[in-house]
């Protein structure tokens, strides 16, 4: 039931551009794009923090499941004590992923800057550039909501999973739908993941293409 490993915005650490308060007014469109494409950086600074742990719980509760299959009705008591551990799991993927989706939210709500100045940049090809950087990062929120409305079905799907196993009286048949129902719906997380880290993979590499089009000087340090 784990999903692959999210993958974040590029970090960029500023080494040609210098951001002097009170300076505003005379830095160039391109500069400010800069400033604010590295503001929307910060903000998905708890998304980050939420992987390393989010792949860990996943773990952990996969070899729980493991055990509680393995294990016969004769030990009862033990497949309700795991299932019990299986359940608080599930409860702390769900705090991180909503600490995630936060985290988006506010990313998407910090770049809808960038729109404004963007219009503001006369080069032609640089404006194209931003556009289409622009297009790929709503792209990528887009696919995150799909994301995140799938994991939270499949934690649904999990826990109702977890409470049937406590059931002395389940049948095969009911066991069999609701691990179907389980599967499907992490396929699709799987592939909503996959779509995720695509578009920003194209993202971080549209954004310094238009870094080094625009004559802005970075060093780049990505954190996965």
């Amino acid at each position: 039931m784990s999903i692959l490993k999210s993958i974040g915005l590029s970090i960029v650490l500023m080494a040609g551009v210098l951001s002097l308060a009170g300076c505003m007014d005379r830095q160039t469109p391109e500069e400010k794009m800069f400033e604010e494409l590295e503001k929307v950086v910060s903000t998905e600074k708890v998304f980050e923090d939420q992987q390393d742990p989010l792949v860990e719980l996943e773990k952990q509760e996969k070899e729980i499941y493991e055990q509680i299959i393995s294990l016969g009705m004769k030990e009862y008591d033990q497949i309700v004590k795991l299932a019990d551990e299986a359940l608080t799991i599930a409860d702390k993927r769900e705090e991180h992923i909503e600490k995630e989706k936060e985290s988006i939210k506010k990313s998407e709500q910090e770049f809808k800057n960038v729109s404004k100045i963007a219009e503001e940049i006369e080069d032609p090809s640089l404006k194209k550039q931003a556009a289409e950087l622009q297009a790929t990062m709503k792209e990528r929120y887009k696919i995150h909501d799909e994301l995140y409305k799938n994991y939270k079905q499949g934690l649904q799907y999990d826990k109702e999973l977890y409470e049937m196993l406590k059931d002395k009286d389940l049948s095969f048949e009911k066991l069999e739908e609701q691990i179907n129902k389980v599967n499907k719906v992490y396929e699709s997380v799987l592939k909503n993941n996959q779509e995720f880290n695509d578009r920003t993979d194209r993202y971080n590499k549209e954004k310094m293409d238009f870094y080094k089009k625009a004559g802005i000087e970075v060093n780049t340090e990505t954190k996965k």
